[in-house]
């Protein structure tokens, strides 16, 4: 058992972010093997549930619960195994928004003295 006020304080700490740690990789891994499942289904719902499973990859790597190369990894492994069965990994593409071109400012000099 920790004896000084800061040690007492870290495990606090540790204890919280174990339990954070448990609950993004229980939800990450959940997500995985229902996108896993869904494509090798041919389920229709497999675009939706992989969008699920990178979500909750991203979020686990960003926040340190796993490395961001193996949610990489993981990510590709599963678009691999999607555009294998033939699911459709992307979305229709959009429609390109056309941008005005910027307006043009009076180029006013400063007479210089």
């Amino acid at each position: 058992m920790p004896v000084t006020q800061s040690a007492k304080r870290a495990l606090r700490i540790s204890v919280r972010r174990h339990i954070e740690n448990l609950r993004s990789k229980a939800l990450y891994k959940k997500a995985v093997k229902l996108g896993r499942k869904a494509i090798a289904e041919g389920s229709e719902t497999a675009t939706e549930l992989m969008s699920k499973a990178q979500s909750a990859l991203d979020t686990a790597a960003k926040n340190n619960t796993i490395h961001r190369n193996k949610a990489s990894r993981l990510k590709s492994r599963m678009a691999k195994a999607a555009a294998k069965g033939g699911v459709a990994t992307e979305a229709p593409a959009k429609k390109a928004a056309t941008k005005k071109p910027a307006a043009k400012k009076a180029a006013t000099k400063k007479a210089t003295k």
